[in-house]
């Protein structure tokens, strides 16, 4: 058996790098190869698909056939599920991340309670102007807050760490935004689970 036919390609959004890591170091998932796409593609999901292709092939091309793609649906009108379709790979469950950080069932059922919230994890707290301030311009023209977070009322931030730098970064944010704050520790959620299975099961 070669080297590359016990490795699991991890093709993630570059969101889960450093939670994919720690879970992979945590369950001593040594044979874990990660390759992340941009985090910032989350604003232009159409460049999604187009990457995992290849990176999916880049893969096969090195002799690695145990693949799992870390990415949720994240906006790409079903494109991820049809890859993983066509290529026989399994992904992540859930339509985003605050839904498996949270725990997908309970997140689906209480966002219907939640309308008005906008959500943070670790990284988009971490990276708040580079994420919402910066591609929304309101930095430059703060009347545009009311126009895009009108209908918000609070940001809820879900964190993956108990940091207090990070508390405080999105409590800035809230009140950047003028939005009330909450703050609820998910953990990893369902990400361990979805990486320690896919790292331990079977070579097909």
């Amino acid at each position: 058996m070669t080297r590359n036919s016990q490795k699991i390609k991890v093709i993630a959004c570059g969101a889960l790098a450093r939670e994919i890591l720690a879970v992979a170091e945590t369950n001593n998932l040594d044979h874990i190869d990660l390759t992340c796409l941009p985090a910032i593609w989350h604003v232009y999901p159409d460049r999604i698909a187009p990457a995992l292709r290849a990176k999916i092939a880049e893969a096969r091309a090195e002799g690695i056939n145990r693949i799992f793609i870390a990415y949720a649906e994240c906006g790409t009108k079903g494109e991820v599920d049809r890859i993983c379709e066509e290529e026989g790979i399994e992904r992540i469950a859930g339509p985003h991340c605050y839904a498996f950080y949270t725990g997908v069932e309970k997140f689906l059922t209480e966002c219907g309670e939640e309308i008005t919230a906008f959500y943070l994890t670790d990284l988009i707290a971490r990276q708040f102007e580079a994420f919402v301030i910066e591609p929304l311009k309101l930095d430059k023209h703060p009347e545009l807050i009311s126009m895009v977070f009108g209908n918000y009322e609070k940001i809820v931030y879900l964190a993956q760490t108990e940091d207090p730098e990070l508390q405080a970064k999105a409590k800035w944010a809230a009140d950047f935004l003028g939005l009330a704050y909450e703050y609820r520790f998910t953990g990893y959620g369902d990400l361990t689970p979805a990486i320690v299975d896919a790292a331990q099961a079977p070579a097909a």
